[in-house]
């Protein structure tokens, strides 16, 4: 299985891409040992449309273009449920072992998901009801998709 985190917009420099690089750095070097073969990081392109429906759905294609095929589609939304880090190392598990070619996250831009691409969701899931800025919810994801693993690698990382 593959991960696939597809964020819109693009990461600038500074501290939140240094943070993500480092979990995005153990996130790669953990995955292999519990079967993940290869861990892709994809930017697109915020929409340009000038209405926020149009600019959703176009973002929504973009993002649609940009996932592997059969993949498991989680959504990161504000308005997602509100699970652990085990329930989502479970979630991420399962698909895993249902020989699931692809398991993706995505974020979507400042305007939030076309309800097309929800309603492709597998699952959506929220850090939380309030709003965070988009570089640090890539951090968070790509913080929380390390614990998820180092919980499926048995890894004392989590302590939970």
């Amino acid at each position: 299985m593959r991960l696939t985190i597809v964020a819109v917009g693009r990461m600038k420099a500074g501290p939140e891409r240094a943070l993500l690089e480092r979990y995005a750095k153990r996130l790669e070097g953990l995955a292999p040992s519990i079967g993940i073969r290869r861990v892709d990081w994809r930017e697109v392109d915020v929409g340009r449309a000038r209405n926020i429906g149009e600019r959703r759905a176009e973002e929504g294609r973009t993002i649609l273009a940009a996932l592997p095929k059969g993949a498991w589609l989680t959504a990161l939304d504000e308005c997602g449920a509100s699970i652990t880090s085990a329930q989502w190392a479970t979630e991420i598990g399962r698909s895993r072992d249902s020989s699931v070619p692809a398991y993706t996250v995505i974020i979507g831009g400042p305007d939030g998901f076309d309800p097309g691409l929800r309603d492709a969701a597998h699952s959506i899931v929220s850090f939380g009801a309030m709003t965070w800025p988009h570089q640090l919810v890539r951090v968070m994801a790509a913080e929380q998709l390390y614990r998820a693993l180092s919980i499926l690698a048995g890894h004392p990382y989590h302590r939970a």
